[in-house]
């Protein structure tokens, strides 16, 4: 079953895409749920004309986070946790905390466009955690857990 995505999916693509996926996934939670329409003939064909005009537009995005990733690379972010005695953090550090110390950096990111790489963190140091600021664009940056 081909299918035309109107989201960003994990593990399966991008908005706009059209995809091959199993009959019951389609039918049953992509459809539903909003994240894609049946690519029949005539949504196919009004897909092309939607994208060839928005063609340009898409340029200015991809420029947009190259100039994000830019910025990231050069960032020193730091997330402050409280920190028992033997150096282990109470709960964990999350994408939430992530996007909330890049928005203190001044770098606007959706959290659920942010992954870490060495999840659940639970102690201080330096961690890596990767942007997926558009599908052509994706950037790894390095971030500091300190204790209070």
């Amino acid at each position: 079953m081909e299918v035309i995505l109107k989201k960003n999916v994990d593990k399966l693509g991008y908005k706009d895409d059209i995809v091959t996926v199993k009959p019951g996934y389609g039918r049953n939670f992509l459809i539903p749920q909003g994240y894609a329409v049946v690519a029949n003939a005539s949504a196919k064909k009004s897909h092309a004309e939607t994208l060839k005009q928005r063609a340009h537009k898409e340029v200015k995005i991809k420029e947009e986070a190259q100039g994000i990733a830019a910025k990231l690379n050069g960032a020193a972010i730091k997330i402050a946790a409280k920190v028992g005695e033997n150096g282990k953090i109470f709960g964990s550090v999350n994408t939430v905390q992530l996007s909330e110390a890049l928005k203190v950096a001044g770098i606007d990111i959706d959290r659920k466009s942010l992954k870490i790489k060495d999840e659940p963190i639970k102690e201080v140091g330096t961690f890596k955690a990767e942007a997926n600021l558009h599908k052509e664009v994706s950037v790894e940056f390095e971030f500091e857990v300190a204790g209070e």
